[in-house]
């Protein structure tokens, strides 16, 4: 064969294989270059920018319309809520932010907390709950069972122990009723009238040995002369009546009949109309002095101090700590049965909020062309390559055909 049939037979193949390999190599590279336009005496070259790049905008709508149209469905997306939100993580996810709150309320937010905390404390108890005891005073039975109870299980079982009675004992003799004050009341006592009543009623009402000591010495005289000494002699009337308490037992008495003394002691009708009474008396005094009575003491408390004992008590209670696994699944499992009844308007609801479709067709136009370029060609690398390959091994087999032909026609 001489060189000029060689040339026919080897020429065809080998620029048919160049011409289909670099064809499409241009092909591909087209899609995405140039990434802008390109002009020429004053008007834009045709294709450029590429392909992609000229209709990204319309790229990123079709893709949006087929993602929301195939994929992200309604359906689908309650698919995805369930899963997502199922009992297990929602109670991980409400015990992690409760654990934060908390973590919140021990930090540097403490101080903020506290003051709000305070406020809120400050306008329960001087408006709302005066305006609420206003209220619940109206009716009958307005702590009638509570006042009951307090009455029957602390008041009428309550006895005072030794020291109590001693320590009670103790005050009512040297406290409400000294020497002094002892004193007073029987010059207070023994008033002319009185001293004259009495003497009349001994004569009138006595006999025997008391009747011939009323009638004959009678106690005028000696009633007149007692009053006399306690004003013209304090100190020694003082003294007298102390070593007369002392000689009494005055205090032992009082204690022991303190000690012993009790409630169930009395005759039924007794307590009942001492519980009663009782009773009455609460609910006619918070009725009238209630609220001013809770305003009043509302202003005498330092809340936001109080608030902050509460707080610092809340962060270190155990039963803070340990009930947040419990309130986290009883929240988990309400959540759920919500969900259950409400999930499919919830997400055709949330769909046009979140507005997805664009969500993607704004990160598909944000994104630069040589961006799309590397994501592609990173996907479909080997794909891109195959069609150049393709390409070029069309090109040589077209070429070889075509030097048969010259070879057949020769």
């Amino acid at each position: 064969m001489s060189s000029a049939n060689l040339w026919i037979v080897l020429l065809p193949p080998i620029l048919g294989g160049l011409i289909g390999y670099f064809t499409n190599d241009i092909a591909i590279k087209m899609l995405f270059r140039p990434y802008r336009s390109r002009y020429l005496l004053g008007r834009r070259i045709p294709f450029t920018p590429g392909l992609i790049p000229s209709n990204q905008q319309r790229l990123a709508q079709k893709i949006s319309e087929v993602i929301m149209r195939s994929l992200l469905t309604p359906e689908e997306m309650q698919k995805l809520a369930r899963r997502l939100l199922q009992t297990e993580r929602t109670e991980r996810a409400i015990h992690w932010l409760l654990r934060l709150a908390l973590e919140q309320v021990q930090g540097n937010t403490q101080t903020k907390t506290a003051h709000i905390l305070g406020s809120v404390l400050q306008d329960l108890m001087g408006q709302s709950l005066p305006r609420l005891l206003r209220v619940w005073s109206r009716q009958e039975d307005f702590l009638e069972e509570q006042l009951n109870q307090i009455f029957d299980q602390v008041l009428l079982d309550f006895q005072l122990s030794a020291e109590q009675a001693a320590q009670v004992s103790d005050w009512m003799v040297n406290g409400l009723l000294p020497p002094d004050r002892v004193r007073q009341l029987l010059i207070d006592f023994l008033t002319d009238y009185n001293i004259q009543v009495i003497d009349e009623t001994l004569r009138s009402k006595t006999s025997g040995t008391y009747w011939v000591v009323a009638n004959i010495f009678g106690v005028r005289n000696a009633l007149t002369r007692l009053r006399a000494i306690c004003i013209e002699e304090p100190a020694k009337s003082n003294a007298r009546i102390a070593e007369l308490t002392a000689a009494l037992g005055a205090k032992v008495r009082i204690q022991q009949w303190l000690q012993q003394f009790s409630l169930q002691e009395l005759p039924v009708s007794t307590v009942r109309q001492l519980r009663r009474t009782l009773r009455q008396t609460i609910k006619t005094y918070l009725k009238d002095n209630g609220s001013d009575l809770l305003q009043t003491l509302s202003l005498s408390i330092n809340w936001e101090k109080l608030a902050l004992q509460l707080l610092s008590r809340l962060q270190s209670s155990a039963v803070m700590t340990n009930s947040l696994g419990l309130v986290s699944q009883e929240l988990a499992l309400v959540l759920e049965r919500y969900l259950e009844r409400d999930l499919e308007a919830i997400v055709m609801q949330a769909i046009p909020i979140l507005n997805i479709d664009q969500v993607i067709v704004e990160r598909i136009n944000a994104t630069s062309p040589q961006e799309l370029e590397t994501a592609i060609q990173t996907i479909v690398r080997n794909e891109l390559q195959a069609i150049v390959n393709l390409g070029g091994i069309l090109g040589f087999v077209i070429g070889c055909l075509q030097a048969g032909f010259f070879l057949i026609q020769r």
